[in-house]
């Protein structure tokens, strides 16, 4: 059993100048051996758009294809809702713990070691299969260009430059996905601008379409059916908004980076994915044979047919050169949160214990390894053709993605009962979530819901394939769970003898934090008004 310490909200700030011994202030993680490299503009640019790639400017076109324009919005707006919900709980529970596994060992403290287990062995599979999709696109892209190096080959070469990329270290990681990142949004902003000119008629040649493709084909493709099938799609999209808590125990100011990350996800859901099913519904018709039929040498996005239908059928390179700039900064962000994931359940024995080791520059080099070489599922693609593997890949990541968020709702409704229980004041919490308990809740049912009926459209008709497809990692979640519970006889904590203390942490950089106003002081207007966006 836990033996919780005494909480003190209100303990004094130590001097790291004073005292360079303690564990709070040292640049390794004393608990798992990672660096704590990562900058506070490094979590934000992440938490705004680092996980963006081929999901969502490939994959799009066959949500857009499946469902229609209004599919797509309503898929997004629902999943974005959904998304906040989490973020919101994840912000409350991240910023009071940032150290110690993230999610998946809260889960573990806060409800039962084996929930923690099952929780784990979901994300990572998760990751993956987002993963192995990433490079499914960017080895299609390379052939499209060139087929001289087969599919393999373009695989090869990309597998290894990646994994010696992350071996130089969190801090070059948290650089070059900063850049990349920026260079995605600045992409999209492009792309917002060209469709705007190209509805308004401002492209010479080509008409004012307007809202044309929301009245033919329209915007509905099979009705709720459509819908359903969207929601798939939108749940893998929006997967790695949560990676915040992840990335959080490598971050030199957690309790300024992660509230400032958290924030910014409201952004990322109103600009990127609303801003996004817009725009592609609004330039891009829902039945074109691009999207329906593409071809097995490139995956085609609703950009490279609306530049096309514009006049430019050039602008496929262009777009693909987009897409491959994305799908770098994605496999980067994917290898890295797979094997921070499977790193940290390594060391609390949920996984195997050589997984947990990192060198003397907080590099797991086992874990990174082991989650990069799960990129060759996207060979699939040599034998299903790129646009199926995709499909493929997409449907059995979907369900995953539902029962994690389900779980962190779940984990936050735990914490929240511990914190009353053992006499704690909502007041002391450094972030507090929005809406609380109504909010953790609606997080809870909604993922427990669409995890269920995700899988409708396989229902009617009846498509075998496709439903074990949707719905195989369901029952996985539970025979993990009952599997661990059995072996090691755990059960669900006491609210009572929950560990309140364990996983928390000040920031390096603590005492400029105090010097410039941004904890420990009023802040001035001006400040807190920037702060909320």
């Amino acid at each position: 059993m836990y033996s919780p310490k005494s909480f003190d909200a209100d303990r004094p700030i130590a001097q790291p100048e004073e005292d360079p011994d303690q564990d709070d202030f040292r640049s390794i993680d004393p608990e798992s051996g990672v660096k704590r490299g990562l900058k506070t503009r490094h979590l934000s640019m992440m938490a705004l758009a680092g996980i963006i790639g081929p999901g969502l400017l490939v994959g799009s076109g066959g949500a857009l294809s499946s469902g229609g324009p209004a599919s797509l919005l309503i898929g997004f707006g629902i999943i974005g809702i959904i998304a906040f919900s989490i973020m919101q709980s994840l912000g409350e529970l991240t910023t009071l713990y940032p150290s110690g596994g993230a999610f998946t060992q809260l889960a573990s403290r806060m409800v039962d070691p084996a929930f923690g287990v099952a929780v784990g062995w979901n994300y990572f599979i998760i990751w993956f299969a987002v993963l192995a999709n990433e490079y499914n696109a960017t080895t299609s892209i390379l052939v499209f260009w060139s087929d001289k190096v087969p599919v393999w080959g373009y695989f090869l070469i990309l597998w290894t430059a990646f994994l010696l990329f992350q071996f130089c270290g969190v801090s070059t990681f948290g650089e070059a996905e900063f850049w990349l990142a920026l260079l995605k949004l600045v992409g999209l902003v492009a792309f917002y601008i060209f469709s705007i000119v190209y509805v308004s008629g401002g492209i010479k040649g080509a008409d004012a379409i307007g809202f044309r493709y929301w009245h033919d084909p329209g915007p509905f493709v099979e009705g709720f059916r459509g819908v359903a099938k969207v929601f798939v799609f939108c749940s893998t999209f929006y997967a790695g908004c949560e990676s915040v808590a992840v990335a959080a125990t490598e971050t030199k100011n957690p309790r300024v980076a992660v509230p400032l990350a958290i924030r910014q996800v409201f952004w990322r859901i109103i600009f990127v994915y609303m801003g996004a099913a817009f725009f592609f519904g609004l330039t891009c018709p829902a039945n074109d044979d691009q999207l329906v039929n593409g071809s097995s040498r490139a995956l085609l996005s609703p950009m490279t047919v609306a530049i096309q239908n514009a006049g430019w059928q050039g602008g496929v390179h262009l777009i693909n050169a987009f897409i491959l700039i994305t799908c770098i900064s994605a496999i980067n962000s994917s290898i890295y949160i797979s094997s921070r994931t499977i790193l940290f359940m390594a060391q609390q024995r949920m996984a195997p214990s050589f997984l947990g080791w990192t060198d003397r520059r907080g590099v797991p080099i086992p874990a990174i390894t082991l989650a990069n070489a799960f990129g060759a599922i996207s060979m699939m693609n040599i034998s299903t053709g790129a646009s199926k593997a995709y499909s493929y890949i997409v449907n059995l990541s979907g369900v995953s993605t539902f029962l994690v968020w389900g779980s962190i709702s779940l984990t936050h409704i735990r914490f929240r009962q511990a914190w009353e229980a053992q006499g704690y004041q909502v007041e002391d919490l450094p972030y507090v979530s929005f809406g609380y308990p109504w909010n953790a809740y609606f997080g809870l049912a909604a993922n427990t819901f669409l995890a269920l009926v995700q899988g409708w459209a396989n229902f009617s008709p009846w498509d075998a394939g496709g439903f074990v497809d949707a719905y195989i990692l369901l029952p996985l979640f539970f025979i993990i769970y009952f599997g661990y519970k059995r072996a090691f006889k755990t059960s669900i904590w006491d609210k009572h003898d929950i560990d309140l203390q364990a996983g928390r942490r000040r920031d390096l950089e603590e005492l400029k934090e105090i010097r410039e106003g941004e904890i420990g002081a009023s802040q001035p207007l001006w400040r807190r008004f920037l702060k909320s966006f």
